[in-house]
């Protein structure tokens, strides 16, 4: 006897919260690509309802029937919810109850996630169901299942991203146009790119929750949004992006999570990234990710990290597979959190930095430097010396020279100690950036 056909199965109720850019999205695909979603899914996905603030707003292509302002009885009501509406509140209440329904959940909540997700993985493993959330980093990226499932046989070394699509092109628009960050900022607004707002993206936040979320699933260890280092990269300039091609390195505002041998950091700021380096080549608003493992070596996924169609891409995927689960039995992967490594901070991190000075352009300068970072037990690597078109002071008889220093690797805490250091040195007129360097 056959078994029944997609078609011939009852209908999986799908409740969608919000429908914005990405939610518009993934109510179109799943009515123009229902046939193909029904044979993947085993049986017909059916959109019930559209959860939104003001249903008297147009939708391009959502039927005004199926909006509603009453999400509570469209929860009750699913299978299967998607969450894309953002933000903590409603969202979290809005996800237990469809967890404790019985309901598989699917979200794009990177920032509810990184702050509060051992709640909701706590919840679905009690109530027997499933949370995926492939959508919440990197957009179209598949990241999270393959650090989650395929990478579940190796041992993470080291993940290293461009995770944010705003400060991406705004750093690319810096290093191809010799635009200052405002106007890039604001060109990135115009096309769409960045929020009226775009804090949460040029402060670093975003890619932060980001970083938490990958170093959680590479580690099998609880790491959450207060225990990522942050910092945006609102203090880059002009000057910044032409010198790190002088000495060719491209500007990248990097998510890192890595292994240390205390246990887990995870943080997010500007850096130096070789030339030759893949996350290099990573232009526009697209976002990479760089994964270093033990036996599968180097890997990087590389795609569009934001917009409606290629994050409702990734929603879609994680829809089938709880939808299969729902047809077929069983369960997707549980919160892995065995591993329980102590997060250590910041401080802690191997890394390297390059420092730009403006010093006193007189002979023994470099060698007072170097010699004080011996003292510090910090070894250059590199050193380039440069004049300044900054004219002396009046009580200044020497100009005046750019020293740009690239050191070996050493912990951040005896970088930044050193750094200050140099500050201190009568030749030393200003520290004009200190940037690590990362991927070399």
């Amino acid at each position: 006897m056959s078994s029944p056909s997609s078609t011939d199965r009852r209908p999986l109720r799908v409740a969608l919260l919000g429908c914005g850019v990405v939610g518009s999205q993934v109510a179109r695909m799943l009515t123009e690509h229902a046939a193909d979603l029904a044979a993947r899914a085993g049986a017909p996905l059916e959109l019930v309802g559209v959860a939104v603030r003001d249903v008297t707003v147009p939708r391009e292509g959502v039927d005004p029937a199926l909006l509603t302002t009453d999400a509570g009885p469209l929860v009750d009501a699913a299978d299967i919810v998607v969450e894309v509406m953002g933000g903590d509140e409603p969202a979290r209440g809005l996800m237990l109850r469809a967890i404790a329904g019985g309901a598989a959940v699917v979200t794009a909540n990177k920032a509810l996630l990184a702050s509060d997700g051992p709640a909701l993985y706590a919840a679905a493993d009690e109530a027997g169901v499933d949370i995926y959330f492939e959508a919440a980093v990197a957009g179209a990226i598949p990241i999270v299942r393959p650090v989650r499932e395929s990478l579940a046989g190796d041992h993470v070394r080291k993940v290293l991203g461009i995770v944010n699509g705003t400060t991406n092109y705004v750093l690319d628009q810096m290093s191809t146009t010799g635009l200052g960050l405002d106007e890039a900022v604001a060109q990135a607004q115009q096309l769409g790119y960045a929020e009226a707002d775009p804090t949460a993206d040029v402060g670093g936040h975003d890619a932060a929750a980001k970083a938490a979320i990958l170093a959680s699933l590479a580690f099998h260890t609880r790491v959450t949004l207060d225990d990522v280092a942050c910092e945006g990269i609102t203090s880059i300039t002009a000057d910044d992006v032409a010198w790190a091609a002088k000495t060719g390195h491209v500007v990248k505002l990097l998510a890192i999570a890595e292994r240390t041998p205390d246990g887990v950091s995870a943080r997010v700021h500007p850096a130096l990234v070789p030339a030759d380096h893949p996350l290099a080549g990573v232009r526009g608003a697209f976002n990479a990710v760089f994964v270093e493992a033990e036996a599968a070596g180097d890997l990087m996924f590389y795609g569009q990290g934001a917009g409606g169609a290629p994050t409702a891409s990734a929603v879609l995927g994680d829809v089938v597979s709880a939808a299969r689960h729902r047809v077929l039995g069983g369960k997707g992967p549980e919160e892995s959190t065995y591993a329980a490594l102590p997060v250590v901070p910041a401080s802690s991190a191997i890394t390297r930095y390059q420092v730009r000075l403006l010093v006193v352009d007189r002979p023994g300068v470099l060698a007072q430097v170097a010699h004080l970072l011996a003292d510090q037990g910090v070894s250059i690597e590199a050193v380039r010396q440069a004049p300044s078109d900054r004219p002396a002071g009046v009580d200044e008889p020497s100009g005046l020279a750019h020293l740009i220093i690239t050191t070996h690797t050493a912990t951040e805490a005896a970088l930044a100690g050193t750094v200050e250091a140099v500050a201190a040195l009568d030749p030393v007129r200003e520290i004009t950036s200190v940037l690590r360097v990362e991927g070399a």
